[in-house]
């Protein structure tokens, strides 16, 4: 009655993620290392380059879980409703 859930991205383009994820990380890592700074500078902006990109992945997570939730919540209510549309008899004279 339902569709089965297709996947919505292909492995070009999860691949090219993580390779622009990577790369991004690796030159903001260089960038650090090589910045004509105090070593306290450095650090203070890998802290910062580090909380961004764990709060980056903690959001796409949070995005990805409500959308699965999502998914699930209107399969659910297209189950019910095709329960209650093959149950129903327009026919049926109830006494």
């Amino acid at each position: 009655m339902t569709k089965p859930i297709q996947p919505k991205q292909t492995t070009a383009f999860y691949v090219q993620a993580v390779l622009s994820f990577a790369i991004s990380l690796s030159a903001l890592v260089v960038a650090l290392f090589y910045l004509p700074t105090a070593g306290w500078i450095r650090a203070f902006l890998g802290l910062g380059l580090l909380y961004v990109v764990t709060s980056t992945i903690t959001l796409c997570k949070v995005v990805r879980d409500r959308q699965e939730l999502a998914e699930v919540s209107n399969r659910v209510d297209q189950a019910r409703l095709d329960k209650l549309l093959a149950e129903h008899d327009p026919f049926k004279v109830e006494a």
